[in-house]
């Protein structure tokens, strides 16, 4: 799942380490989120989302994503 974690973060200048503090989980949580690997809880990316001043829809590239699966599994 694509998010703009990386982004935000970096334009905050935050560490990942610093990130993870501020939302409750370990680097390495983030570390997996910036790579696509993990999907957040909704918990966590409405976390992350207020440490960025933004939304889940935002932060998640949600209707992106959405796209792209509807282009895999195809339209329902």
């Amino acid at each position: 799942m694509k998010t703009r974690v990386r982004e935000l973060r970096n334009l905050a200048n935050l560490t990942q380490q610093q990130l993870a503090d501020l939302v409750h989980v370990s680097s390495r949580t983030i570390i997996s989120i910036e790579k696509g690997q993990y999907r957040p809880s909704l918990m966590l990316a409405y976390r992350m989302a207020e440490v960025f001043g933004t939304t889940v829809e935002n932060l998640c590239c949600l209707k992106e994503n959405k796209e792209l699966e509807d282009q895999q599994y195809g339209d329902l």
